[in-house]
């Protein structure tokens, strides 16, 4: 929003969905922001970035702490029990769903479900509280108009951060495959599935009708994990936001959506973890 601009709901909406945007200026310098708008795809979320990394290494000196902790004395505090409690929870689902042999896979899941739940838990802090600490900030020490500052504090209602962890799962699920059955294996899963017969000059007729169908199945598969979490996030911000605009009457309207949404938070961060387990355990069958 610019200076001097009315604010409106509208206004107030698109700011709070704004990223922060940075990119290569024409002059070789960086640029934020507006004059992004014509970066194309080379445009960084700094925004998101941050607060992903942020919360991945977070999630790394808790853990890390708390298995230290656990081999030097006897009796684990709360923290620790707590943690044992999630790895336990991680590792009995991991037995019970893949099928396969991989020491990746439950660090992997326990990796998932944590990290997910950290940057969803972020749409619980009061949607105008950071963006407008960065507001000031970003006025004070670099002379900005606060209107020109942006900050979105949960990675996952920002489509790239999803999208990002599936491509990641998708590319596990393309290595599993082709460790397990090996490239021609892999290419025959393709081609040869899920229509097949003995009559050869038939299967060679029907290579392609697999090989379309397969290809969508394979891919549609990262891409609905990821829109599935972004969807639900992101509707749940957008209330968040709405709810904040009323001014001070959000505060027992906050609270309520508040504990519901910590159920969609959890579910969220689970689901995205038995689908990765339930995929990569698909890629690692032979079955076939």
């Amino acid at each position: 929003m610019a200076a001097g601009e009315e604010l409106t709901l509208s206004s107030h909406i698109q700011h709070h969905l704004t990223n922060a945007k940075a990119c290569a200026a024409p002059d070789g310098g960086v640029a934020f922001n507006k004059a992004c708008s014509e970066a194309g795809f080379w445009t960084w979320h700094v925004d998101s970035l941050a607060w992903s990394i942020g919360l991945g290494i977070l999630f790394l000196m808790l853990f890390r702490s708390a298995a230290k902790k656990t081999n030097t004395t006897g009796v684990p505090g709360k923290f620790q029990c707590f943690v044992e409690m999630i790895v336990e929870f991680v590792g009995d689902n991991v037995k019970d769903t893949f099928h396969g042999r991989s020491k990746l896979i439950a660090p992997l899941a326990l990796t998932i479900f944590v990290w997910v739940f950290l940057m969803n838990l972020m749409d619980l802090v009061p949607v105008d509280v950071l963006p407008w600490i960065a507001q000031q900030t970003g006025a004070a020490a670099f002379g900005m108009d606060p209107h020109d500052v942006y900050m979105k504090i949960v990675p996952t209602t920002d489509l790239n951060v999803p999208v990002a962890l599936a491509l990641g799962v998708f590319a596990l699920m393309i290595i599993y495959s082709i460790r397990i059955k090996g490239v021609m294996g892999f290419i025959k899963e393709l081609t040869l599935h899920p229509f097949s017969t003995k009559n050869v000059p038939m299967q060679i007729v029907l290579i392609p009708f697999n090989l379309i169908l397969e290809t969508i199945a394979l891919v549609a598969k990262p891409f609905s994990l990821a829109l599935r979490l972004f969807g639900n996030l992101y509707a749940g911000e957008m209330i968040f936001i709405l709810i904040g605009a009323v001014g001070l009457a959000q505060l027992p309207l906050h609270f309520a959506w508040a504990v519901f949404h910590i159920l969609v938070i959890v579910l969220q961060a689970f689901v995205f973890m038995m689908l990765t387990i339930v995929y990569l355990s698909m890629a690692s069958s032979d079955n076939h």
